[in-house]
């Protein structure tokens, strides 16, 4: 296992390469909310910040928590060749078309039915491990 304080060239190569995520949140009481993403909506910003693009279809359980206490892990883990599992800790921010910050961060993504909001998050910490 490895771990670190920001993703580097080799974990952004893996990342772009997944077909879908995970995205992991949690209230100070109650589930912890874990969710499949996929399609173009995931961005890396640069070595400590990526952004995605979440659809309607389901709760809403991720912004309430984002908003609650800013928590969030984010899983991308290896479907095919060599095994791997990458965690990214970090404290998110969430955007809604309304706020200012929809237009920049939008600019990313190609315009996908029931975009509600865009997550934007800080990383605290990057792990790996072999799966």
């Amino acid at each position: 296992m490895a771990t670190g304080k920001k993703l580097n060239g080799t974990l952004r190569a893996f990342i772009e390469r997944q077909p879908l995520f995970f995205v992991a949140t949690a209230a100070a009481q109650g589930r912890v909310n874990l969710s499949p993403k996929g399609m173009d909506t995931l961005h890396i910003v640069d070595d400590n910040r990526l952004i995605w693009l979440n659809l309607s279809g389901s709760g809403n359980e991720t912004a309430a928590h984002v908003r609650e206490n800013g928590r969030m892990t984010m899983m991308f883990c290896a479907f095919d060749g060599d095994p791997l599992i990458l965690r990214v800790y970090g404290q998110a921010r969430v955007h809604h078309p309304r706020d200012p910050e929809w237009q920049e961060h939008g600019s990313h993504f190609a315009p996908l039915a029931g975009s509600r909001q865009i997550f934007d998050l800080t990383v605290d910490l990057v792990q790996t491990s072999c799966g």
